[in-house]
């Protein structure tokens, strides 16, 4: 008997498929609609404008992929959904979708992954202009998904308020914000390209922090960073380039600090068998598709780095539950 792919296979296969689907019911809000009460495939056709057919072969999906469960006419949200999708919920990350699956992006994974292989990178969104929308649509679409992240760095800052925090790659701002929650007396730098450190201005605004959030615009390795502050952040900007790159930016930060100042590393950091925990194993993959010469660091690549630029041995500190890790280290 000849021998058929395992269900694992076609699974992986299929993944794509399964991508689009979210997407789609994203796009179309169905996990919202289910949450406000339309929850036969009729009643959430009509509050999406979409057709029955589609609907119904799109929640059906959903329950097979785990975010809905099914009764005989009607469809309810699973936890997760409940929590992370419907627009309702605080925790909503539901925008994700407008970086993570946008054209360009996947266009990047899938247009030749078997050279990217070959090549050891991608071109990637690195080579993309300054001020490509892309960035700008990762800084909104993204922001929710990294706001447990920022409120656990911040947290684990210590009680000595700073005085001044730069937050480098800021994007959408919240680990700079999250800084000046906690601290009502620091003052904020957010350093990024032009068109994206504005959303950080907006968002610093909507937090009552307008008067006290700086921006600096342009490349990081090349604009004047200022000096003088207590902290520099380097939240999810290292894996996008090269050890050499990476400790490039790390001196860049020692320069900047006050005497005793601290670096906050934030990272999707495998352990050293480079295969678990799954997030951070699988994110490797991610950076060599999408960059030139992006790679995930174990916690002693990281530690290595930072000594050549000049800083203690970090503290490394899980971001549970995310699967994030901070390494924060002083300057010597």
């Amino acid at each position: 008997m000849t021998a058929s792919p395992s269900n694992f296979i076609n699974q992986l296969f299929f993944g794509y498929q399964n991508s689009a689907a979210l997407k789609a019911a994203l796009e179309l809000d169905v996990f919202t609609a289910i949450g406000e009460g339309s929850t036969d495939a009729a009643a959430i056709a009509a509050r999406c404008n979409a057709s029955l057919r589609g609907i119904a072969a799109l929640c059906d999906s959903l329950v097979v992929m785990g975010f809905l469960t099914k009764l005989p006419h009607s469809y309810a949200l699973s936890p997760d959904a409940a929590a992370f999708l419907d627009r309702r919920s605080p925790m909503c990350i539901a925008g994700i979708h407008d970086f993570l699956a946008a054209p360009e992006f996947v266009a990047l994974v899938f247009q030749d992954p078997a050279g990217a292989v070959r090549r050891g990178g991608a071109p990637g969104l690195a080579n993309v202009a300054p001020d490509h929308p892309i960035w700008v649509r990762f800084a909104r679409a993204m922001g929710p998904f990294m706001a447990l992240d920022a409120k656990l760095v911040a947290e684990h800052a210590g009680d000595a308020p700073p005085r001044r925090v730069l937050d480098i790659s800021a994007s959408h701002g919240l680990y700079g914000i999250a800084f000046g929650k906690r601290f009502p007396e620091c003052r904020i730098t957010g350093l990024d390209w032009s068109a994206v450190v504005a959303v950080a201005r907006e968002n610093a605004a909507a937090a009552g922090m307008a008067d006290r959030y700086d921006t600096i615009a342009g490349d990081a390795f090349k604009v004047a960073w200022g000096e003088g502050y207590d902290w520099v952040l380097v939240p999810n900007f290292l894996h996008h380039f090269d050890a050499p790159s990476c400790t490039v930016i790390l001196r860049r930060a020692h320069a900047a600090l006050s005497p005793g100042g601290r670096v906050a590393i934030v990272e999707w950091v495998p352990n050293e068998d480079r295969i678990s925990p799954l997030v951070p194993a699988l994110f490797a993959m991610t950076m060599l598709l999408t960059t030139p010469g992006g790679a995930t660091y174990t916690a002693p690549e990281l530690a290595a780095i930072l000594a050549d630029a000049g800083f203690s041995s970090p503290e490394v500190t899980p971001l549970v539950p995310t699967p994030l890790t901070l390494l924060v280290a002083r300057a010597q």
